[in-house]
């Protein structure tokens, strides 16, 4: 039903990026081209909006999947594959471009890896990184045409990550990686959930710029992700929580050290959030 599943998928992408509200016309042509199927698995499945129980789909019929829902991949887990309109929406901010490379960091079983594919197309390179093997398993397999697409089976946190133009981040943090940053080109952008779980955090990017310990930065909207290991702090998720709850649209960048002032939204380790806009400089 190959004509059926394409048909599907052109009104599924249009609906996701009008949700989105995307600029960029090649997001709904990736979204467009990557078929869902071999992703998900096979049906029926279970489907979510997101914060509301799971419901199953009463059969197998690749509608149910072609919305812009979230689908389970272990329910029990909470882990799935993510709302379409959400990573439309942040792929937007992130401006990626043809040839570019790409680190993703939580790859699950490669849809949205598939979709990175796209964007960078066959000159440029992504590498996907999944520590739970079984998934990247299905990862590798269901990426195998993409000769752009290298699946690692471990830590996306890890110090020898490559460098990159793009780090996109599909799990939960308490502060950026220093593995992220350091992997970063000047110009590069880093987009990750500062949401440790079970913590309604924000999805943060972050650009490079050439030089210097102050960083654009913004939220682009609330995010919520399985956490990601190694990068979970239970204090800074209490006070990420409360932080929340006041002024994280004002952010503007993001810092380095510890002369915290007073335009600080939340400080962690070595680094924080402010207010104030970063000065203007050439890579950004």
């Amino acid at each position: 039903m190959e004509d059926r599943s394409e048909y599907l998928r052109l009104f599924y992408a249009s609906l996701v990026c009008a949700a989105a509200k995307v600029s960029d016309p090649r997001i709904e042509q990736a979204f467009r081209a990557v078929k869902r199927e071999p992703f998900v698995g096979p049906g029926p499945w279970r489907i979510t909006l997101g914060g509301h129980p799971y419901v199953m789909t009463p059969n197998d019929d690749p509608a149910f999947i072609y919305q812009n829902t979230l689908v389970a991949l272990h329910s029990a887990q909470g882990l799935n594959i993510g709302m379409p309109s959400a990573h439309a929406y942040w792929l937007d901010g992130c401006e990626l471009k043809q040839g570019e490379t790409v680190l993703q960091v939580g790859a699950g079983t490669g849809y949205y890896t598939a979709i990175l594919a796209e964007l960078v197309g066959p000159g440029g390179r992504v590498h996907a990184y999944e520590i739970d093997k079984s998934l990247a398993d299905r990862a590798r397999g269901n990426l195998k045409g993409l000769p752009q697409v290298n699946v690692q089976p471990k830590s996306g946190i890890a110090p020898d990550l490559p460098e990159v133009d793009l780090i996109y981040v599909c799990a939960g943090a308490a502060q950026p990686a220093k593995a992220w940053l350091d992997a970063l080109r000047p110009g590069g952008r880093l987009i990750f959930p500062l949401a440790p779980a079970g913590v309604l955090g924000g999805m943060l990017l972050v650009k490079r710029p050439d030089q210097g310990a102050v960083w654009p930065a913004k939220f682009r909207g609330r995010a919520q992700f399985i956490g990601c290991v190694g990068l979970q702090d239970e204090e800074a998720g209490r006070r990420l929580s409360e932080a929340f709850l006041q002024g994280w649209e004002r952010v503007q960048s993001l810092r380095f050290g510890d002369a915290v002032d007073d335009t600080s939204w939340f400080a962690g380790d070595g680094w924080w959030l402010s207010t104030a806009e970063a000065e203007p400089a050439s890579g950004n």
